[in-house]
């Protein structure tokens, strides 16, 4: 019974699904086509004995399905109310039922709810639901087998957009932590760059001190190095406090940087060969936006290789001007490979949130002709958001 009750606990205070869509072209569309054959079947059966009702029901609840993702508990109990009401006065009058097939729509409500709702209004529509279906079996004497698969109908569409929220959830889940891990990366790029240069700062004050005695001038030439490596740590640390990083050990080095993708380049055992290209002026470049070019650049690859099919050839481009520098990774796979959004994992989602992180831009897509194309394009200067 504990168990029970901190699971019912667990569900009760569910928080709603994120981001629900509001109205789309697609309502539109399944409003017009549901209206059209609600009165195309008014016109053909002949056992309806109220046309009218019948029509008028079904048109009228249509608007539910409008805001059922937005307010899903308000549209459920609007319409499983309606039917409830509607079921009851039925019975009363001991007349037949005005009810239409093309009401099937009304499962898209439950399926809402259980998908877009919070675990209070989906336990708050779970018993209006349930009573609106079985007030319509009583009513018509359903055999057992309609019992059974009535209820089955319903619990399914329940099931259904309890799956679809789960999945959706679990894929956001990981989208999250592979732009937390691509942030902790970017933030011990930053953390072995600063280290270096307090590195510098310390051994050239010591041996500004060391030679102080035998040149007098000797401390004013490391006070001005001193100077030019704080001024560059100061400048990597503000970058550094806005990103998230986990407790490691870091290496006393600085990260790799635009002059270090020759690295990458050459022959490979078990992919394409790889082409770097470089234009422009990199020596001033920041720490940040050298490594992050570096990284983008080092996973495009890393992609084309595994997933470029007959790939022969990864040319890479850095090209550098006065505001900005951009990175383009192409290869001569076969096709589009889709596989570089899909099985790649999410290594595309952190390329993006470390491009993001410096006020940069990256995109993938098919190229032009064939192959794999990878656009990353950072500021010059290193912006951080």
């Amino acid at each position: 019974m504990r168990q029970v009750r901190e699971f019912l606990r667990s569900v009760w205070s569910e928080p709603r699904a994120p981001h629900p869509p509001r109205r789309v072209r697609m309502d539109w569309v399944l409003l017009a086509a549901f209206a059209a054959l609600g009165s195309l079947e008014v016109a053909i059966r002949r056992d309806l004995p109220w046309r009218i009702a019948s029509l008028a029901l079904c048109i009228g609840l249509l608007p539910t399905l409008l805001w059922r993702r937005t307010r899903p508990l308000r549209m459920v109990v609007i319409a499983f109310g309606l039917l409830i009401a509607n079921q009851l006065a039925v019975m009363a009058t001991g007349s037949a039922s005005p009810g239409l097939y093309a009401m099937v729509y009304m499962v898209l409500l439950p399926y809402s709810l259980f998908r877009w709702g919070t675990g209070r209004e989906a336990m708050i529509g779970l018993p209006i639901m349930v009573t609106s279906a079985a007030v319509d079996m009583i009513r018509s004497h359903a055999r057992t087998g309609d019992v059974i698969g009535g209820y089955a109908v319903l619990l399914s569409t329940m099931a259904l957009g309890a799956a679809v929220r789960y999945r959706d959830g679990v894929r956001l889940r990981e989208l999250d932590e592979a732009k937390l891990a691509e942030r902790e990366r970017i933030a011990r790029d930053l953390h072995d760059t600063v280290a270096h240069h307090v590195s510098a700062i310390a051994i050239r004050a010591q041996a500004g001190l060391v030679a102080a005695s035998a040149r007098p001038e000797a401390p004013v030439d490391a006070l001005r190095v001193i100077a030019d490596e704080a001024s560059r740590a100061l400048g990597e640390m503000r970058a550094m406090v806005r990103l998230l990083r986990r407790g490691e050990s870091a290496e006393l080095a600085p990260s790799p940087r635009v002059a270090d993708l020759g690295r990458l380049a050459g022959a490979s055992a078990t992919g394409a060969s790889v082409e770097v290209k470089l234009t422009g002026s990199f020596d001033d470049l920041p720490s940040s936006v050298s490594a992050a070019i570096f990284r983008l650049a080092q996973e495009a690859i890393t992609n084309a290789r595994r997933h470029a099919r007959h790939a022969t050839r990864i040319d890479v481009e850095v090209t550098a001007d006065e505001t900005s520098v951009r990175l383009r990774v192409t290869d001569d796979g076969q096709g589009a490979h889709a596989g570089h959004s899909t099985s790649a994992g999410y290594g595309l989602v952190g390329m993006i949130e470390r491009a993001t992180l410096l006020g940069g831009t990256c995109h993938a897509g098919p190229g032009p002709r064939r192959g794999w194309t990878v656009t990353a394009v950072l500021p010059r200067n290193g912006r951080t958001t």
